[in-house]
């Protein structure tokens, strides 16, 4: 799970840069869009609805752009209709990538998307070639500092049905995809709060440093910049003191 662990901490990082771009509201109204047409408008029995709109809120979104997003899935409001779609792409180094979109135009994404991959010494993979390198996962982010007792936490955690626990900040409980809702419910019942979502983990990961380091993650953030990716999963191990380094550059 390192590589997961370490690939998180970048998220939180990437996090901050995307709110000051404006960048993450364009991603959730897409969630939030597309989990409200697939299972409709009322986060009570939508629990994919309501884990976006957690993380809606937790962005600071307008509540009135979150109800306009919701009529738009639902129908009551004209709105864009955006697919998921799942890219397999490699970096450099032979890292694998799993490219999770949504886009209301598959032609024009996977063309941004070679442009992006070939510019910067990746490339489009055939389907199936990459998705048996990652497992489906659910995954609880709790703040360290809600955590008072860890071997307490983690009782709980346990408990409730998780699968693993890292012990980081934020501390990351794992659990079957299924499970994720009623992990998280227990988990508030105890008075831990976080953030749940829906993940892949990579099965291994591929060690990399120095220039193939940097241009990894170059890559992964300039994808993640597009509009239409929602999120870029990795199979690759970096340092950490190496990895603050090249994220510091990056956003610098």
């Amino acid at each position: 799970m390192s590589g997961h662990n370490k690939w998180a901490n970048i998220k939180h990082r990437k996090a901050a840069q995307d709110a000051k771009k404006s960048k993450i509201f364009t991603k959730l109204i897409r969630e939030i869009i597309v989990a409200a047409k697939e299972g409709g408008g009322d986060p009570e029995t939508n629990p994919r609805l309501r884990a976006v709109l957690e993380r809606a809120r937790a962005a600071n979104m307008p509540k009135d752009t979150i109800e306009k997003s919701i009529k738009k899935g639902t129908g009551e409001l004209e709105g864009v209709d955006y697919q998921e779609i799942i890219y397999e792409a490699y970096a450099p180094a032979g890292v694998a990538l799993y490219i999770y979109a949504m886009t209301d135009n598959k032609n024009r994404t996977a063309q941004e998307l070679r442009h992006l991959l070939s510019k910067h010494g990746g490339s489009l993979a055939e389907s199936g070639s990459v998705a048996w390198l990652f497992d489906r996962k659910g995954v609880i982010e709790i703040p360290k500092e809600k955590v008072a007792d860890f071997e307490e936490f983690a009782m709980v955690a346990i408990d409730a049905g998780a699968e693993d626990i890292i012990e980081d900040d934020p501390i990351q409980v794992i659990t079957a995809p299924d499970m994720l809702t009623e992990v998280k419910t227990k988990l508030e019942e105890n008075g831990y709060v976080g953030e749940a979502k829906v993940t892949f983990i990579p099965k291994n990961t591929v060690k990399i440093t120095g220039a193939d380091a940097e241009k990894v993650l170059k890559l992964i953030s300039v994808l993640e910049d597009n509009d239409d990716v929602q999120e870029v999963y990795a199979n690759f191990d970096i340092d950490d003191a190496e990895m603050e380094k090249i994220m510091s550059k990056l956003e610098g």
